[in-house]
């Protein structure tokens, strides 16, 4: 007679706890790539008074390195994005990580205008167009379960925001003791720190399977990245969301340069600039947070609409009252708040716009568009200053600027964008 066998009582299942911890180390590595890549980069305004006043240039020689860095930057970014689709993330972002590092390094050599555009300028630029927060967002839109993106993007862009806290008291404290060269030197050599964390985000350009993945009704998986591209630059509601991005670069980037100058002028010193730099990054990494949390739970256009507006509330506010620490530090927590606020929700509408599957590209060119606003922001700070000896026209134009985002926000769709028809040749 044979023997009845009991059933095996039911084992606890690794892939769940496995899952778990694949994705936290994936948040993990791409958090710490974004911070250490965004924190340098954060803190170049601290150079501009020490190394003009040393080598005895205008501003507008450094404003027109770190404009040309924002165009560069923005320019390699969807081609970084294209060939991280094709050949996946962790190679790109070694050769961001190193082309960046040796930019710093010569950065800290350049004694002529054109030595500076070149390092800080040129390779700073193509360093940062491989090796930012714009392919780590692109990572997790391929490799994170659906219901972890929204966060991971909020917490990659958070981490950006942390590198900005951490770096400007680190920047300062370094310059006083060991001066703005060897300072450039240490930024370098961190960098290094992005490789073996870039294996971590390991794709092999195609999305990970996810009931979700395809919020985008383009068949990715047919079309070829030109075929995406064109799809992307006829639909509207894509061309307001990368139209309206260009305030935020602008913003961004005029801010980030000149804004320790500005208050050097308005009798404060460096290290109040500094200490507003970081308060702008620590109170970002709670706005990137509630925006990532915000975009899978409001209307994104909405979001992105009040960000906009309120930003140019607070500029007001800012220009109106008397310069002091105080109003440094408030105008620095508030504007925080709104900094990088931008990047969740739109990358979460390009997703699901169009899908994961050419993501990098097409956030990619979004971004070209924020840096081609950068570029502007920069250059017009250093290019009125030298004019004018103020930069009133400037910041008055960001806030322009500001509410004309608010508004071109509002006619976006949000859904996926309508497949193309397959043409024959």
């Amino acid at each position: 007679m044979p023997q009845m066998r009991t059933p095996a009582p039911p084992q606890p299942s690794a892939s769940s706890s496995g899952g778990s911890r694949a994705v936290l180390l994936i948040i993990f590595a791409g958090c710490a790539i974004a911070m250490l890549t965004f924190g340098p980069r954060a803190v170049f305004g601290l150079f501009l008074v020490p190394m003009s006043n040393e080598l005895g240039w205008g501003r507008d020689v450094f404003g027109l390195a770190v404009a040309v860095q924002n165009l560069l930057w923005g320019i390699g970014s969807p081609l970084a994005g294209a060939i991280a689709d094709r050949f996946g993330i962790v190679r790109v972002l070694c050769v961001g990580a190193l082309i960046y590092g040796a930019g710093l390094v010569l950065m800290s050599w350049s004694m002529t205008p054109g030595m500076l555009y070149l390092s800080a300028g040129v390779l700073v630029g193509f360093g940062l167009s491989a090796a930012s927060f714009n392919l780590v967002l692109a990572a997790f839109g391929k490799l994170l379960p659906h219901r972890w993106k929204p966060l991971g993007f909020g917490a990659a862009t958070a981490a950006g925001s942390f590198g900005q806290f951490l770096f400007p008291p680190l920047t300062s404290g370094l310059i006083h003791t060991v001066g703005w060269q060897d300072t450039l030197v240490c930024f370098g050599l961190v960098l290094l720190l992005v490789i073996p964390l870039s294996f971590a985000l390991a794709t092999r350009g195609v999305a990970q399977d996810d009931p979700h993945q395809g919020e985008g009704n383009a068949p990715a998986a047919e079309m070829s990245a030109g075929t995406a591209f064109a799809q992307a630059v006829r639909y509207p509601s894509y061309i307001f969301l990368v139209l309206g991005f260009f305030t935020c670069g602008f913003q961004l980037a005029f801010v980030t340069v000149h804004l320790p100058a500005y208050l050097v002028d308005a009798g404060m010193s460096l290290e109040v600039g500094a200490t507003t730099l970081a308060l702008i990054g620590l109170c970002n990494i709670v706005g990137s947070l509630s925006a990532g949390y915000l975009s899978g739970r409001m209307s994104r256009k909405w979001l992105l609409a009040w960000i906009y507006a309120a930003r140019g509330v607070a500029i007001i506010a800012f220009l109106l009252v008397p310069v002091s620490p105080l109003s440094c530090y408030l105008f620095g927590a508030v504007l925080g708040l709104l900094w990088l606020s931008t990047v969740p929700p739109t990358s979460s509408l390009v997703m699901m716009m169009f899908g994961t599957r050419y993501m990098a590209m097409l956030y990619g060119f979004a971004f070209f568009s924020h840096q081609v606003g950068g570029f502007i922001g920069v250059y017009l700070g250093g290019e009125l200053y030298e004019s004018t000896g103020s930069y009133d026209w400037v910041w008055w134009g960001a806030v322009a600027l500001s509410f004309a985002s608010a508004v071109i926000n509002l006619p976006i769709r949000e859904r996926p964008a309508p497949a193309p028809a397959l043409a024959t040749a």
